[in-house]
């Protein structure tokens, strides 16, 4: 949705059976957003500005989880995919990030990583949330 509202180009790497729901795809197409989805995380980094990547499994996902390591395996954000992305690009990540798993500790504490200024940010969005709830800024 947020590809649309703001109208940059989302590609979306992930195995066949974790792909986005397929209603969530045909509303950003009918909105003119412009989505690729892909099972080859090459082909979607490919002169990418922002690389972004979430947790292969959950907080509290238990079940199935040797699994999703299994089929996540080719999808780990680490230097040779980064040398896909444009020189300048840079990582985000939601944290907290498994290192070795969703990303390489070389690409999260690299130059290109920008996950602890991401999760500063975040602060300040929840910070002003508290305020609003508390009627302090409206």
């Amino acid at each position: 949705e947020a590809s649309v509202k703001f109208s940059f180009k989302l590609n979306i790497a992930s195995p066949k059976k974790y792909e986005p729901n397929k209603s969530l795809i045909n509303w950003v197409k009918k909105n003119k957003g412009k989505i690729q989805i892909s099972n080859d995380p090459k082909k979607a980094i490919l002169n990418s500005d922002v690389i972004f990547a979430d947790k292969f499994i959950g907080l509290y996902d238990k079940k199935n989880k040797a699994k999703k390591l299994k089929d996540f395996k080719n999808f780990q954000v680490n230097s040779n995919l980064m040398k896909c992305a444009k020189k300048k690009a840079i990582f985000l990540h939601c944290l907290p990030a498994s290192r070795g798993q969703e990303v390489s500790a070389e690409v999260i504490d690299g130059k290109q990583s920008k996950v602890w200024q991401q999760a500063l940010n975040r602060l300040h969005v929840q910070k002003s949330i508290l305020l609003y709830c508390l009627k302090k800024l409206r």
